[in-house]
């Protein structure tokens, strides 16, 4: 039987996260890492910032799940990074490739096609990363997408039935898929992109949330992925109604998102 996404899914991986607390080793660029502990931390996840060769490989052998951004890919961090994918995909971790601002920048952009080989069990990324990590476009603007979620959904499709991953494309509605099924997450707000790291620490949770399925199940991993976006996005409109700007945002999303629970996840969804 093929398991799909509800409400009901979502608010149980949440009930399920908070009592297994999974580890979850990012490999995450210079510029987000604080922040993507804390959220790790605010929902019930345990961070390890584990992204040094040698370490970074027996590591995501016993974490519940990895991610790996290549925001700031310097050359030590991107041999961790290939001996984490290496590692998680030879013992069966769940992983998570987040390509930030990768085709026109060669560095990252080879770094993420090479991370490919290892099988990511989720990407995301915005629409314009999406494109170029499928070879159908050059990339945005840096870390700003030129591309809809919507224009991307062919680019998501090829990628997820070339690699077997979940794609999940942000945007003001999230698109997720696995080239066969897709789901539409219609919560968020724009002050997430207000916030440095408030589309890389999804990522993270999204890794964790991974770690609670059986990933052999049909439709397992894409109700995961597109459960971790539902309840990120969730905590992301609750904060956003107690902000007054990004700075209290940030503090209102930790908030909500150790606040969050079942009830409110099945009254806020808005799946298609």
């Amino acid at each position: 039987m093929t398991i799909r996404l509800t409400p009901e899914n979502a608010a149980h991986l949440l009930d399920r996260l908070r009592e297994s607390q999974p580890l979850v080793q990012c490999l995450t660029n210079a510029v987000v890492t604080n922040f993507t502990a804390n959220v790790l931390l605010a929902l019930g996840a345990a961070p390890a910032m584990v992204d040094v060769p040698t370490e970074a490989g027996p590591f995501a052998g016993v974490a519940s799940g990895v991610l790996v951004n290549v925001g700031t890919p310097h050359a030590e961090q991107r041999s961790a990074m290939l001996e984490a994918a290496a590692a998680a995909h030879a013992a069966g971790t769940p992983w998570v490739l987040d390509p930030v601002a990768i085709g026109v920048l060669p560095v990252r952009t080879g770094l993420a096609r090479e991370l490919l080989h290892f099988r990511p069990t989720a990407i995301r990324g915005n629409p314009s990363e999406i494109i170029a990590l499928a070879q159908l476009g050059t990339g945005g603007r840096g870390v700003d997408a030129a591309d809809s979620p919507e224009g991307a959904a062919d680019a998501a499709a090829l990628l997820a039935r070339s690699t077997g991953a979940s794609v999940a494309v942000s945007g003001a509605v999230d698109l997720i898929t696995d080239g066969s099924q897709t789901i539409r997450v219609a919560n968020g707000h724009v002050l997430l992109t207000r916030v440095t790291g408030g589309g890389c620490a999804l990522g993270a949770v999204t890794a964790a949330v991974l770690s609670l399925v059986n990933r052999h199940e049909p439709g397992a991993t894409l109700a995961a992925t597109a459960a971790a976006t539902l309840l990120y996005t969730v905590a992301a409109e609750l904060a956003a109604a107690d902000a007054a700007g990004p700075g209290s945002f940030a503090v209102h999303f930790l908030d909500r998102l150790h606040s969050l629970d079942g009830a409110t996840v099945l009254d806020r969804a808005r799946l298609a």
